[in-house]
């Protein structure tokens, strides 16, 4: 019937179709036979960093090894790689995207599937988000797409259906959306000065009128709305609204150090314009509102900030912002890799999905290097509200 579809109905609708297509065929994501579905958020790996002196290739040595606790401590169906794989920067045109290699070495062994969002250090003079997507394209269980071609869309713009553990049923149960926040400096590109050519750290406008269209499709087709969730590098301006209001160390647990936040739209610059600052003026309202628009989306998730791991939900007009939001929950993920700046203890996000609870429930908590549980909530209707421990605020003792 699909293919059927692809021959018949492809205005405008091949990207979804294709994707659907594929996924069935050869990747499929599927809820584990006990109604479950788990994924494993590595944020920040920053693999390559100074990769000409002894200090670098042993931050990536220490990140492999957080990867492998990680992994050997939880069973997710699905993890992903939610931008900064590798500091673009500081790589070699020759070599850049071999790290993907050594990043996905641990997922390869285990017979995992990934995904991937591309972040601001994954696109430099020497490194670009189409060169990592090629290099993950050489192995099978990539899931990584790219379904927006504009001038200014960046490249992990795609969406993956996660199906229920009876094949029989064609009907996703779950849909996991990627977007590509950017930022960074162009690919082999100088100004007439020779500095480096700044992108925009935002979801594009031709991303959001893709995902706002892609949805409508969605809905079509299915005849019903399909609970999702949201990733991203960059977190949003409703981040940094939130926590200028102020995060409750019992009602939001987690690190809040990175503050203020560096949301989209506003960050600072890499490469030969180090120092730059892009001044924020709502370049993510666009992808916020769609955000918010879209029916049974549960919760999105960002990284980017090394220093924030928590979780809000958006059901008030923040200060500084003309709209409100309707109960949707953001998260940070937490920094994985030893690349990057900050101590603190590294670790990995993880999100648990109950079949039974779709749309009412996400149970979340990150899984740290040392094997401990930090910052385990409910995202349900009454989060924000109910009071959890405060988490402890550690450094890496590596």
């Amino acid at each position: 019937m699909l293919s059927r579809y692809l021959l018949t109905n492809c205005l405008g609708f091949c990207y979804f179709s294709a994707a659907l297509h594929i996924t069935e065929k050869s990747k499929t994501l599927r809820f584990t036979q006990n109604g479950t579905f788990q994924i494993a958020v590595f944020e920040d790996l920053h693999y390559g960093e100074a990769e000409d002196l002894d200090w670098g290739p042993q931050q990536d040595i220490n990140s492999t090894r957080v990867m492998n606790t990680v992994l050997n401590a939880e069973s997710p169906q699905l993890v992903v790689l939610n931008g900064d794989l590798i500091t673009g920067e500081n790589t070699f045109l020759e070599n850049s995207t071999n790290y993907v290699d050594e990043i996905v070495a641990p997922l390869v062994e285990r017979n995992l599937k990934w995904a991937s969002t591309y972040g601001n250090h994954d696109s430099d003079f020497n490194i670009s988000g189409e060169g990592i997507l090629a290099r993950e394209r050489m192995y099978p269980n990539s899931l990584t797409q790219s379904m927006v071609h504009s001038a200014n869309s960046g490249v992990s713009n795609y969406f993956l259906p996660v199906y229920p553990a009876d094949t029989s049923i064609r009907t996703p149960a779950l849909l996991l959306w990627f977007f590509d926040s950017k930022g960074g400096n162009s690919f082999q590109q100088r100004t007439a000065n020779a500095t480096a050519v700044p992108r925009p750290d935002w979801v594009d406008q031709s991303v959001v009128d893709w995902f706002v269209d892609e949805n409508a499709r969605l809905f079509q087709y299915y005849n019903r709305t399909v609970p999702s969730l949201a990733f991203y590098h960059i977190p949003v301006n409703a981040m940094l609204a939130f926590q200028n209001q102020g995060v409750s160390p019992t009602q939001e647990p987690g690190i809040n150090d990175d503050v203020p936040l560096a949301q989209q739209g506003q960050g600072a610059l890499q490469g030969d314009a180090s120092g730059g600052i892009t001044e924020y003026g709502g370049q993510d309202i666009p992808f916020m509102k769609a955000l918010l628009n879209t029916p049974g989306l549960m919760a999105a998730f960002s990284g980017h900030d090394h220093g924030d791991d928590w979780c809000f939900k958006w059901n008030s007009t923040l200060p500084g912002m003309n709209f409100s939001g309707n109960g949707l929950d953001l998260c940070f993920g937490r920094h994985t890799g030893y690349g990057g700046y900050g101590t603190w203890t590294r670790g990995s996000r993880q999100i648990l999905l109950s079949k039974q609870n779709l749309g009412k429930s996400v149970k979340t908590w990150v899984r740290l290097e040392d094997n401990r549980i930090s910052g385990k909530v409910n995202l349900n209707r009454t989060y924000g509200r109910d009071e959890y421990s405060p988490i402890a605020d550690t450094s890496s003792k590596y």
